[in-house]
């Protein structure tokens, strides 16, 4: 499998696929194996790129926490492409992999030809919530940190398919990528201007409200609810989850 050499840290990637490039990013604490279910669909119209983050899955795990945070993880994305001899790609995530894609877009809307955002929030507006949130990732860090991966089973179906070295690189990414200093994500979504699908499971109740937020703020922005479905939508009806996609793909003109 290739490994991208960043500054010393390894980034375990795999492709699938000829075509324009599209980027998937799994969420915090899963990894690339989340997006098995779309491989297949995906590849037969695109070179399908999936990694793993940094204290993720078989990318490493640098001990200096300095090593992780959004601006470290949105250069590893450009780094990918770069690395696929794509000068653009379709971006998309789920959950912290969303928010990581609507960072990377961002910073790079040059490079973005369309945005996947599946069971994500954009960050907060108001300091005292995004404390909170940064509080509440803390308390993961340091359960990580104190008791391992602890009691895994009744995490959704993209925690429970990840299979990590050890706990260490989800306590540090938890705190230095879980984690947000600012509101320059949840801002930018009205610059938005590549098209973009904003894709949730009807039973993820934390993220309902989130997604009706993005689609109402990113112009032109589609939203879908999969019926059925959790946190991990696309694994939870993958069928409906892939049509979905690829339907919105080939409304945008990005696929024959």
């Amino acid at each position: 499998m290739p490994t991208l050499d960043r500054d010393g840290v390894r980034i375990h990637y795999e492709v699938a696929g000829d075509g324009p490039a599209l980027l998937l990013t799994h969420g915090y604490s899963a990894t690339s194996a989340m997006w098995r279910g779309q491989i297949a669909p995906l590849s037969a119209h695109f070179k399908v790129i999936v990694w793993d983050m940094r204290g993720h899955g078989q990318s490493d795990y640098p001990a200096d926490l300095a090593a992780y945070s959004e601006q470290a993880t949105v250069a590893d994305m450009a780094a990918l492409l770069d690395a696929v001899g794509a000068r653009d790609a379709v971006i998309g995530g789920l959950s912290l992999g969303g928010y990581m894609s609507l960072a990377f877009n961002a910073t790079h809307p040059d490079r973005t030809r369309a945005l996947l955002i599946v069971d994500t929030g954009p960050g907060y507006r108001n300091d005292l919530a995004r404390e909170a949130w940064n509080a509440s990732a803390i308390a993961r860090a340091e359960r990580f940190e104190a008791e391992g991966f602890g009691d895994l089973s009744r995490a959704s179906a993209e925690v429970r398919l990840a299979r990590h070295r050890d706990a260490s690189g989800l306590a540090r990414a938890a705190r230095g990528m879980l984690t947000q200093k600012t509101a320059r994500v949840i801002e930018s979504l009205p610059a938005v201007a590549c098209p973009t699908i904003v894709i949730v499971g009807a039973e993820d109740t934390p993220f309902l409200a989130a997604s009706d937020y993005m689609a109402a703020k990113i112009p032109g922005a589609r939203k879908v609810i999969i019926d059925g479905a959790g946190h991990s939508a696309n694994i939870d009806q993958p069928q409906a989850f892939n049509a979905a996609l690829l339907g919105f793909l080939k409304d945008a003109g990005l696929t024959a």
